[in-house]
């Protein structure tokens, strides 16, 4: 009912090509997340599905028809934007059923998808307010809700959380996925916040440059990324890399000695240029059990700190995610780090995953 395929689809503004060539299926019923960096070509792919923008080249095909020549209310995709513009003189209720009053759906009838709708969402209390009445969770709702009457076979979500705070975001994380479960129709969602993509998505698409760089489940692109792009951006606090060190770098003292002695400790494959390990899995000693580490900044978050540190002759600063301490440790500090080598990623020197 709602798989979506794209086939080598490129979008171009004149002589500029945005996305350069995407092949992807969706499958029926996924909750598939689109990730990326600012103006990496996610938010162009979601408005082509949903008809907004033209595609230059290739097909789009939805629910076993061709879609590029359809117009967007033809295709069976409702879009959630980031902004919730919903109309001011309208109550909640003429919100959500305007779409279908458009279409020509009887009042009965309307109400009644509404009212549905509503129910699914737990704003049936609401139906009578208007949008300046509401918060911003709520505005949310009634957006999603616009978009449920019309029983779509794809919901397209544009950042849809990004204007509210923290908190809500958290909750309405909540809210889409059991949503999703409920409705068990096909979603696409766009963000550029990782964290909510590693935790709604069956499957990411990782974005950059207008291609896709890895298509896969959270935990897979997490434990398994493709390239140093993907690691870096996948997880928080990021990935710590650390490059080889110089051939001839054994036996010197001071900075090179430091690096030389990570590495060894990295263990990283065979043909690696570059070592990659998670915070997590950088274990933090005293000075002299480990590769000597400066504290430039400690970061406490209650049940765990965020340690960031530098080790001499290595470029980047290091981060580690420690649990919580009577005696935390503080800016300025030496301590030593400790690898565990188990989960070391290797990268060629093309930023490639060498297996």
């Amino acid at each position: 009912m709602g798989r979506v395929s794209l086939r080598g689809i490129r979008k171009r503004y004149g002589a500029v090509e945005v996305i350069k060539g995407i092949d992807l299926e969706v499958e029926d019923g996924e909750f598939l997340d689109f990730v990326g960096p600012s103006g990496c070509g996610k938010s162009t792919t979601l408005r082509m599905i949903a008809g907004l923008e033209d595609i230059s080249e290739g097909e789009l095909w939805i629910d076993g028809e061709c879609a590029n020549a359809m117009r967007p209310a033809d295709r069976g995709a409702a879009m959630v934007f980031q902004s919730y513009a919903l109309y001011p003189h309208m109550t909640v209720a003429q919100n959500m059923g305007f779409a279908l009053k458009m279409a020509g759906v009887g009042r009965a009838e309307r109400d009644e998808q509404v009212r549905h709708a509503a129910a699914i969402l737990r704003i049936s209390d609401l139906l009578d307010r208007y949008p300046k009445e509401l918060s911003g969770g709520q505005r949310q709702r009634v957006a999603i809700g616009r978009a449920i009457v019309r029983k779509p076979k794809v919901f397209l979500f544009d950042e849809p959380l990004s204007n509210l705070d923290a908190a809500l975001r958290v909750n309405m994380r909540i809210e889409l996925g059991r949503l999703h479960d409920q409705l068990g129709t096909t979603m696409i969602y766009v963000t550029h916040d990782q964290v909510e993509a590693m935790t709604m998505g069956d499957r990411i698409a990782v974005f950059n440059g207008g291609v896709i760089e890895q298509l896969g489940t959270p935990m897979t692109l997490y434990k398994r990324p493709a390239n140093e792009f993907v690691a870096g951006f996948i997880g928080a606090p990021r990935i710590n890399f650390v490059d080889r060190p110089p051939a001839d770098a054994s036996g010197q003292a001071g900075a090179t000695a430091a690096h030389h002695a990570l590495w060894d400790a990295l263990a990283a494959p065979a043909g690696a240029q570059r070592a990659g390990l998670r915070p997590e899995h950088l274990r933090v000693t005293d000075a002299a059990g480990g590769v000597p580490a400066s504290v430039e900044l400690a970061e406490h978050l209650g049940d765990s700190s965020i340690l960031h540190l530098r080790v001499d002759g290595v470029a980047e600063l290091l981060h580690a995610k420690v649990l919580a301490a009577s005696d935390p440790i503080e800016a300025g500090q030496v301590v030593g780090l400790v690898a565990d080598p188990q989960w070391t990623l290797g990268f060629d020197a093309g930023g490639k995953l060498v297996p």
